[in-house]
């Protein structure tokens, strides 16, 4: 099967990058609203009306945090042709996922980095799995906004922040948590976001303390300055705080469990097939990257590539296979996976779970 995402090309105010993304993507668009629809009618027996109700809880603190998101999310629907608040839901869709009421769930995804002193590139790299349904609605955007820096980033139809690196050569990976708390501040997606509009690892983080985010979530944030220093670090962000794990001796992994003593004194990890499922993936990831340094192999794209291709547990592997036994809304699978040189400033994709991975560049079609 051949599987194609659509690369748009995303240019001028705010409201105009919105436009483009909403006119262009619409059909990815669409097909997001429609499949977030579903799981939250299916996981917490939520109406696409209560959901908008409950985006519109953080408006107040997006407005405040940073004006031309809101201006983007404006340009996004009117660009489709659909309402503002469809929009700002899609962005808040993990605050609302992660609440109390009914199910909880979540993307899952493996992120794995490596840089200084193991190698001299800054390497990170990630599964995003999630609903199979989503594979119609992934959008590769470039995205060049008047004062920030060129964005390169995969998404969903109509979310604005999400995994990417820029020319600043700031890099982005997330893992999600599933926790028990959140507020109204700002949903995660944009904070991802605010990672990528970000000219340094510093910036970027100064971005996501202090309780600024509304849920919890883990930001692996990776930087080279353009002269051959980089490095990766991995912040277990929730809205009482911040955490650094790991990371000291030139590499990373996470999954989607809370790893910091320091987070786990605030909210409660909810994943309950952590044990099974992203607690394994964790120890995997970081079983490879020992037997890669202990081997002392060199280590580059195409060693990311074998490990997010791995599938040792499979279907709970790191490359992820849909567990036919899980309730719908549990069902995931490795939708796409993504490596980032951020010392050269280039990516990788393969979009589904097998075929090879292609330079973002130059993509016109990703083979599945």
């Amino acid at each position: 099967m051949h599987f194609m995402i659509k690369k748009l090309h995303l240019q001028g105010s705010a409201k105009e990058i919105g436009f483009l993304h909403g006119s262009q993507g619409k059909q990815e668009v669409m097909n997001s609203l429609k499949a977030y629809e579903r799981l939250f009618y299916v996981a917490k027996k939520m109406s696409w009306q209560e959901a908008r109700e409950h985006s519109l809880l953080h408006l107040n603190a997006i407005e405040k945090y940073d004006f031309q998101m809101i201006e983007e999310m404006e340009g996004i629907a009117e660009g489709a042709g659909v309402d503002f608040e469809d929009i700002l839901t899609l962005n808040a869709r993990s605050e609302i996922a992660l609440t109390n009421i009914g199910e909880v769930f979540s993307d899952g995804c493996t992120s794995m980095a490596v840089s200084s002193p193991i190698i001299k590139d800054t390497i990170i790299g990630q599964t995003w799995d999630w609903t199979a349904s989503q594979k119609n609605s992934l959008l590769l955007l470039d995205i060049e906004a008047k004062n920030a820096p060129l964005i390169t980033m995969v998404t969903e139809g109509g979310i604005i922040g999400k995994i990417g690196f820029n020319s600043a050569g700031v890099g982005f990976c997330l893992n999600a948590l599933v926790t028990d708390k959140g507020t109204n501040k700002i949903p995660l997606h944009l904070g991802y976001r605010a990672v990528l509009n970000s000219y340094s690892q510093a910036e970027a983080i100064s971005k996501i303390s202090n309780g600024q985010i509304a849920a919890s979530g883990n930001f692996l944030i990776g930087y080279d300055d353009g002269n051959g220093n980089g490095m990766t670090v991995n912040l277990e962000v929730s809205p009482f705080g911040i955490d650094y794990v790991g990371g000291d001796d030139g590499w990373l992994t996470h999954t989607n469990h809370i790893c910091s003593n320091v987070i786990k004194q605030y909210v409660n990890d909810v994943n309950d097939v952590r044990f099974e499922d992203s607690i394994l993936r964790k120890k995997r990831a970081d079983q490879l990257i020992k037997a890669s340094i202990a081997a002392k192999e060199p280590i580059n794209e195409q060693t990311f590539e074998r490990w997010l291709s791995d599938t040792l547990n499979k279907p709970s592997s790191i490359n992820h296979f849909e567990n036919e036994n899980a309730p719908e809304y549990r069902k995931v699978e490795t939708i796409f996976s993504i490596i980032m040189n951020l010392s050269e400033r280039r990516a990788l994709l393969r979009v589904g779970q097998e075929g090879t991975f292609e330079e973002i560049d130059n993509i016109s079609a990703v083979t599945m």
